[in-house]
């Protein structure tokens, strides 16, 4: 069963086109304004949900967490830790990695199986590893929420008090499951994004984005010189 709780102080989703929802993802990232300290590597903990519900387009993740990566490849800019959840209870995280292609084969190692989700053990692991070390962005790819929405939005909010923004990126239409990733995005400062298998450049292009961001805000998109980081520095302030 893939049908969350009504999130109580959630907003409706109202965008229907793809195009739309990353016009609004870029407005948002916009206001965040920088994010790495000058001298030291930006940190982004990639999360996703490997359920059953996402084996169809698990492939197309891997491929684009590495496109994520590609324009920063070298720069020694960025580390990045993968975050997945499956099965029943099952939710493990990569060591915090630099090197793209590695995460890459970590990716594609994993299968996708049947369970709930564990969002919560997400947010839980990101404040944790923020206490230890601060980390400049949370990505969370998922579809779908089994779990008590307002502890959830809770625990977002208590990211986004410690600096430390969700942008989530939701597979689908579910819209229960699209206003509560919406609430996490907002009271976490971070941002909201709704993608399917249809248009994958415009989620490639947007990871790479919120990479950039992570690695070092407006110098690192400035080096990026593609449409959606010379967009983000037009209106950055």
């Amino acid at each position: 069963m893939k049908t969350p709780g009504k999130p109580k102080a959630a907003t409706p989703a109202t965008t229907t086109s793809s195009g739309g929802d990353v016009a609004a993802f870029i407005r948002q990232v916009n206001a965040l304004g920088p994010a790495g300290t000058p001298g030291e590597r930006g940190r982004l903990l990639f999360a996703l949900d490997a359920t059953m519900s996402r084996q169809p387009t698990w492939d197309l993740a891997c491929k684009l967490q590495a496109e994520m990566f590609e324009t920063l490849a070298g720069t020694q800019s960025l580390e990045v830790q993968l975050l997945y959840f499956r099965g029943f209870g099952e939710c493990k995280a990569s060591k915090w990695m630099q090197d793209a292609a590695a995460l890459g084969r970590v990716m594609t190692g994993i299968q996708c199986r049947g369970g709930n989700t564990q969002i919560g053990k997400v947010f839980a692991h990101a404040r944790t590893e923020h206490a230890r070390r601060k980390i400049n962005a949370v990505v969370f790819v998922g579809d779908a929420l089994e779990e008590n929405v307002d502890r959830l939005a809770q625990q977002a909010g208590e990211l986004g008090l410690l600096g430390c923004p969700v942008f989530i990126f939701h597979e689908g239409h579910d819209p229960l499951a699209g206003a509560a990733f919406k609430e996490f995005a907002r009271v976490s400062k971070g941002a909201y994004a709704r993608f399917d298998a249809s248009a994958p450049r415009e989620l490639a292009a947007l990871l790479r984005a919120v990479a950039a961001y992570a690695a070092g805000g407006r110098a690192a998109l400035q080096l990026q010189q593609t449409p959606p980081a010379r967009l983000l520095l037009q209106q950055l302030h």
